[in-house]
């Protein structure tokens, strides 16, 4: 497997934010021996994982030529952001599948070992991560999932007491700037969502957009809708189940491609600053 950078300066992240272990850059002795302990019982535990793991990233050369590009689209758009060292490793399930600590952007590669990994499709692994989930953990997602952590790092999700329109389009302005970062990625690697899920959405998107309409939930800040909406799930409730879950981010996203479209004076940094509700007022989103 291959790590981008010295992996030492990232042993504090490691420990403490993956593993949960107590500090160890100033520890007491009581908290060194838990360290110590619990470390060297994660080493052993997880060889075997580790192991498994390998022959699936001994070529990595394709994940690391789409993070060179998504990271100079990056620098590109904000010059000023500084790209972090980027770092891979082998931790837990339920760890997260990339995080940007305080010293790297940590790609955990025991969450992209193809969707036929076992532990997957085991009863354990499909009780944390449903089929829904997992089939997405393969190796060509990774750049994705990357560009998505720098964005949050860049644009923090705000939801407290939003109306849901306002909620779809700030996460449809993530994707919008995915879609600058990553312009050559399929849409179904950006979204999460199947081929066949993409094109129902491109083929029913009047019917999408005047189910919001109909229903007169676009303003509710109630969250059992909300999450109805944009959240993790197979399919949308109300809808056809030939739709993807989060629907709500994908009219986000075309709400903001279509606002784009009608200020194209505006750069995508202009773009993610601007008020939800005047992208949706200017956007004219109607769409057949």
């Amino acid at each position: 497997m291959k790590c981008t950078g010295s992996i030492h300066f990232f042993a504090g992240d490691f420990l403490t934010n993956i593993l949960g272990l107590p500090d160890v850059i100033q520890p007491n002795e009581k908290d060194a021996e838990v360290t110590y302990r619990e470390l060297k019982r994660f080493i052993h535990i997880s060889r075997p994982l580790y192991d498994s793991l390998a022959p699936r990233f001994s070529d990595f050369s394709s994940v690391e030529r789409d993070l060179k590009s998504g990271f100079q689209h990056v620098k590109y758009y904000f010059p000023s952001y500084q790209v972090p060292v980027v770092v891979t490793y082998v931790g837990p399930f339920d760890a997260p599948a990339v995080a940007i600590t305080s010293n790297a952007l940590a790609i955990g590669l025991q969450l992209f070992a193809g969707k036929e990994f076992s532990f997957y499709t085991s009863t354990e692994g499909q009780e944390l991560y449903p089929m829904y989930i997992s089939r997405r953990f393969g190796k060509e997602y990774i750049a994705s999932s990357a560009m998505t952590a720098v964005i949050e790092d860049l644009y923090p999700q705000l939801s407290e007491n939003r109306p849901l329109i306002e909620l779809m389009i700030n996460k449809g302005k993530a994707w919008y700037l995915l879609d600058n970062f990553l312009p050559g990625t399929p849409d179904s690697i950006k979204t999460g969502y199947t081929n066949d899920q993409v094109e129902w959405c491109r083929e029913n998107e009047g019917v999408i957009w005047n189910f919001f309409l109909q229903n007169n939930d676009l303003y509710t800040t109630e969250p059992s809708f909300i999450k109805n909406y944009v959240g993790e799930a197979p399919y949308t409730e109300g809808m056809s189940q030939q739709s993807p879950g989060n629907i709500g981010q994908w009219v986000g996203w075309q709400i903001v491609k279509s606002y784009a479209s009608n200020h194209p004076e505006l750069k995508p940094a202009d773009i993610m600053k601007e008020d939800p509700k005047k992208i949706f007022r200017d956007a004219k989103y109607k769409p057949r």
